[in-house]
């Protein structure tokens, strides 16, 4: 069980990246700004690659981010948006990236499956690149040899502290939306289990319910059509008192719009953040002078639950963790290609940086799996943010 509760951590984040569309704004959140680090040096670039806007826009956005504060050291691409069907795509492109030999650094999130691939071709091009993978996509034993460091939400922390949100927030019944695809990784399947196992302790009862997989024939129109459809089934059958959840990034605009319709419960998405879900799905509008102020967003997300009847039931991290990820992986290489940092996988120094940009403490972790620690595998838990309550 240990095994199987360590191994959560490694896919559930980027699996839900399937047909992404969170709307973050496109500038740096508030407390989540880059270091004061003047011009960049000329002796070394960072590397960035992520997905596109249609399959990731936080981590795409956060790349243009750090792109605009470093425009002299970070360079980008991306990887294609069928990343399951096009590694070799990957692969090529990561190559086109390092191949410009002043590039000393990769920062690859999220590390869609095949990302061990594309950073070991990396490698045999630059052995002594720093690779810093985020949100990653495979195993903890496949991802873990191949980066010098691997970012990722703590998948096991979570299993209980979504369930106990949920009930936090008043649930009694707790849908968790997802597909056989997802269900047939044993990580994915596993975090399901824990999910299930902390319900029963405190008492929910779990629905398990299967959605269409948006790389299916019905693509993500199919999938959100789904969701649009049954989750307001699931609020007559089982009341107000339910709380909902789904892997996939694409499905969590209209769950977000469906449970505020219905006044159900909704204590995160499958990738905490104030930017995931909750602009698009309410209709926000940030305008230029506050882009990137997260209170902002906060505010006003707050404001249209507490208008539309639902305050208190509603809820998410406080940290854009996808953004947070590449923002430090980029900072964490600039220090160490300047010899502030000297250890390629030193998780204090990247604990201070996460800190610094989320303005405020982070928990982090080592990864343990059966015994075995993973000394470049560092997991990150944030705390929750429930609209219309008081911070």
């Amino acid at each position: 069980m240990k095994k199987l509760l360590a191994l959560v951590l490694a896919l559930t984040m980027v699996l839900s990246l399937a047909a992404c569309g969170s709307k973050p704004a496109t500038e740096t959140p508030e407390g989540s700004k880059p270091a004061e680090g003047g011009a960049a040096p000329a002796n070394f670039k960072v590397a960035i690659i992520t997905g596109t806007v249609s399959q990731g826009e936080e981590e795409f956005r956060a790349a243009e981010q750090m792109k605009a504060a470093y425009p002299e050291m970070v360079v980008t691409a991306t990887y294609p948006d069928n990343f399951a069907k096009e590694q070799e795509t990957t692969i090529s492109n990561v190559l086109n990236l390092v191949s410009d030999e002043s590039v000393k650094a990769l920062v690859f999130l999220q590390a869609v499956p095949g990302a061990s691939a594309a950073i070991a071709k990396a490698k045999e091009l630059k052995p002594d690149l720093l690779v810093i993978a985020g949100v990653t996509g495979e195993d903890p034993a496949v991802i873990s040899p191949a980066a010098d460091m691997v970012l990722n939400a703590d998948e096991l922390g979570m299993g209980k502290s979504i369930m106990e949100q949920a009930k936090a927030l008043g649930a009694k019944t707790f849908v968790h939306y997802s597909f056989p695809r997802h269900m047939s990784v044993a990580l994915l399947s596993g975090r399901r289990d824990l999910l299930k196992k902390t319900a029963e302790e405190l008492g929910i009862q779990f629905v398990e319910a299967t959605a269409p997989d948006p790389l299916g024939d019905s693509g993500v129109p199919g999938a959100q059509q789904f969701i649009l459809e049954d989750v307001p089934k699931m609020i007559e059958k089982y009341g107000k008192e339910t709380a909902f959840f789904a892997t996939n990034c694409a499905m969590q605009e209209p769950l977000i719009k469906t449970i505020l319709a219905g006044g159900a419960i909704f204590p995160q998405q499958c990738c905490p953040s104030p930017y995931h879900g909750y602009p698009g799905a309410l209709g926000i509008a940030i305008p230029d002078d506050k882009a990137g102020d997260v209170d902002f967003i906060l505010q006003e997300t707050t404001k249209k639950i507490t208008e539309k009847g639902n305050p208190g039931r509603m809820s998410t991290w406080t940290v854009p963790i996808n953004m947070l990820f590449v923002k430090a992986g980029v900072e964490y290489a600039k220090q160490y290609l300047e010899g502030t940092i000297t250890e390629k996988a030193d998780m204090e120094a990247m604990k201070k940086i996460c800190s610094d940009l989320a303005g405020g403490p982070v928990t982090m972790t080592k990864l343990t799996e059966n015994g075995v620690d993973y000394n470049n595998f560092f997991t990150l838990l944030g705390s929750y943010y429930t609209y219309g309550e008081a911070k």
